[in-house]
């Protein structure tokens, strides 16, 4: 089977387009679509369903794209793997991080470890927990910070913090007075949320579904500065880590009676190839803050 043929159908299976995929790859158009097509005729198979602008994976391509996705990640490992084996002295660090992570962990580590490391690149992808695995797991993220829960067996990873999750109203609100309030005092009042992904929702929602209590979600939205703006003005209450309101005197913060703690890990693939600029930031980030345990 050709390599290259198969990297193609990768990414048109990934891009669900032609057109994107041979923008991916920097080519034409015309030879992705010839490469498909001589894919196909040399399996003897349909790897696609074509409909008019639209297309889709037959049964056979979804067979096939699992298998891609293995062997395009290898590939590539190995790429980078001989790169620094014949001495590659620049590297690039591609992390995922939850937007209050982000914004308010992150920042003076990132620059600490620019200052040790001058000549690696950085990027920094925000999302929401569940999203930043699921890209970790295809090989799309090199490092990312995902919750200690329900880590799948293809994922290693190490503690990074532990942060409780605060419930946050404005000074007026009568809770501000309080010291904790319980998770159905916190679902029948008018909430101000990240979107399903994040994993503050994804805690709040396991909360309702225990307590059998439908919340009253008045906002939803991953801009962390308009939760805070929504919260200061009082129409609605909202829960955040402690970091993300320390900044922000006029709101008030109180634990969940009982409290709620979570394990925040800084994670990487298994089975994938962590690069020497890679291992360096995440030994950097345990000897800085991070803990060693394994989880």
């Amino acid at each position: 089977m050709d390599y290259k043929a198969l990297t193609y159908f990768y990414h048109v299976a990934t891009q669900q387009s032609f057109t994107r995929a041979a923008e991916a790859l920097e080519v034409a158009q015309p030879a992705v679509s010839m490469a498909i097509k001589r894919l196909e005729q040399q399996l003897q198979l349909t790897l696609f369903h074509r409909h008019e602008r639209q297309i889709s994976l037959t049964d056979e391509g979804e067979r096939l794209y699992v298998q891609a996705q293995r062997i395009v990640q290898v590939m590539s490992d190995a790429d980078l793997e001989m790169e620094e084996l014949r001495g590659l002295e620049q590297g690039a660090v591609q992390l995922g991080t939850p937007s209050m992570l982000g914004s308010y962990h992150f920042p003076p580590i990132i620059m600490a470890f620019r200052h040790r490391y001058p000549n690696l690149t950085f990027s920094v992808y925000e999302g929401g927990a569940w999203q930043l695995q699921q890209m970790l797991e295809k090989g799309e993220l090199d490092l990312a910070v995902i919750e200690a829960e329900d880590i799948p067996d293809t994922i290693e990873a190490r503690t990074l913090m532990r942060e409780e999750m605060r419930v946050v109203v404005d000074k007026d609100h009568p809770f501000a007075s309080r010291t904790a309030v319980t998770s159905a005092e916190f679902l029948q009042e008018d909430l101000v949320l990240f979107r399903k992904g994040y994993f503050h929702r994804k805690v709040i929602d396991r909360l309702a579904e225990e307590s059998g209590i439908q919340p009253r979600i008045n906002f939803e939205t991953n801009l962390l500065p308009l939760i805070r703006a929504i919260v200061k003005q009082g129409f609605g209450i909202s829960t955040l880590l402690n970091m993300a309101t320390e900044d922000n005197p006029e709101l008030v913060t109180l634990s969940f009676d009982p409290p709620i703690v979570l394990d925040l890990c800084l994670a990487w693939r298994k089975d994938g190839y962590l690069s020497k600029a890679n291992q360096a930031f995440v030994d950097f980030v345990l000897e800085h803050g991070g803990n060693n345990e394994a989880v």
